[in-house]
């Protein structure tokens, strides 16, 4: 797909609830700071557990966005999407009425959607009885319902879509966004990701997986992404929204300019359920047709907000998938991985990236990646160690890659006008 030079596809709010911060200002201060929101699992018992610590979101409350009726109907995934979707809203300063309602549409994507709810549903039937199971239990598990709450919170009648992309799902909004405003099918989009299934069953499964982090001990320094000593991801929950419109839109109406989404691509693996593909060759074709689609140079890009889950395949494989992606200019390139602070949000995850970038592109700044303590040979970029880094940022690639080898990437720049 070519981008058609007269439909460009702008940010111009953003929202977030995270692990580090429950609004976007909040989120960035920690971020910057190099502060983890990692600790012991306080959502349930996790004594028995293996593994016994997560990125969980603190301090939130759901009726601060809606009523509390409304938020007895939706799973936590869905409502922490519509709190992120309110605060991207109202930063738009982007009001919803007849006059646009028909041409505004929802892009929110997850993982696992309110898988939640089955687990529960599943203990309410054994220990109380058919007639205690919630009558709403089925839509609050539909991967679907965020999207839809979105829409139906803010009244809006454009496209409501959700791909459950695994952990490239964040990425893939935005990608998904952008041709939806390139192709004339709206002005506006609600887009970016949620995640909230921090539960025993999937902390149990992915802890005999092999795939998550066993230092329960020491839990600000178990998500080392490229770090030699990273024994794999923490998993964590999350939220972020941003709006994305034409740019024309944009302008007519003088919202808040903040960052251009220029391209974006999605490959895949074609090679495992769960690990990545050694080669690293899927995720080096997403950003390199992420590059063409915005019709950029790879040398134009300067940050690569990286997936970096902290697993040992993952980081050497994407670390292979961005050398080889750009070659000499690797070097040149600062690459930061917020999961060593946020740990793992899945479907989460790249919403979350793609909110960084905007914020790079802003004020200047570039995360770190914390717990840079032991060199890895196998991961040998610049990882933006330990200390956020001030320097003028342009153009950042966001990466996003899931189980079953689906792979996103989107290009965000600094709008010229």
């Amino acid at each position: 797909m070519k981008r058609d030079p007269a439909r460009r596809a702008v940010i111009t709010g953003m929202g977030a609830i995270t692990p580090i911060g429950n609004d976007v200002a909040t989120f960035w201060s920690n971020l910057t700071a190099g502060v983890s929101g990692v600790g012991p699992i306080t959502q349930f018992d996790a004594s028995e557990l293996e593994v016994r610590i997560a990125a969980e979101v603190k301090g939130f409350a759901p009726t601060d966005w809606m009523d509390f009726k409304q938020a007895r109907r939706m799973s936590r995934f869905a409502q922490l999407a519509v709190a992120a979707a309110r605060q991207a809203i109202d930063d738009a300063k982007l009001e919803v009425g007849d006059h646009n309602r028909d041409d505004i549409a929802v892009v929110v994507n997850t993982g696992g959607g309110g898988v939640n709810e089955v687990a529960i549903g599943e203990v309410t039937l054994r220990d109380r009885g058919a007639n205690r199971v919630s009558p709403f239990m089925v839509p609050m598990m539909s991967p679907s319902m965020a999207a839809c709450q979105v829409s139906i919170q803010n009244g809006t009648r454009g496209p409501v879509i959700t791909s459950v992309a695994a952990c490239a799902a964040g990425v893939q909004a935005f990608v998904e966004a952008q041709r939806l405003i390139e192709h004339g099918d709206v002005d506006v989009v609600i887009a970016g990701g949620t995640e909230s299934a921090i539960m025993p069953v999937s902390i149990a499964a992915l802890a005999n997986m092999g795939a998550l982090s066993k230092r329960n001990n020491d839990p600000a320094r178990a998500s080392r992404p490229f770090d030699a000593e990273r024994d794999g991801f923490v998993f964590g929950e999350a939220a972020a929204i941003m709006v994305v419109e034409a740019a024309e839109h944009a302008e007519a109406r003088g919202a808040p300019i903040l960052a251009e989404v220029a391209g974006g691509a999605l490959t895949g693996d074609a090679f495992h359920i769960s690990a990545p593909d050694p080669s690293g060759y899927g995720a080096m074709l997403a950003m390199r047709r992420a590059i063409r689609n915005a019709q950029l140079e790879m040398e134009a890009v300067e940050v690569v907000m990286a997936h970096g889950t902290s697993t040992p395949l993952n980081d050497a494989t994407e670390t292979k998938a961005i050398r080889t992606a750009f070659g000499p200019h690797a070097d040149r390139l600062a690459v930061s991985s917020n999961k060593s602070m946020i740990g793992h949000t899945l479907g989460a995850a790249g919403a979350i990236s793609a909110l960084a970038a905007v914020l790079a592109i802003r004020d200047g700044i570039i995360p770190p990646t914390i717990n840079q303590e032991t060199p890895d040979p196998d991961c040998d970029l610049d990882y933006v160690p330990n200390v956020a880094r001030t320097q003028p940022v342009s153009v950042v690639m966001v990466n996003g890659f899931g189980f079953g080898g689906q792979n996103a990437a989107s290009v965000i720049t600094r709008y010229a006008g």
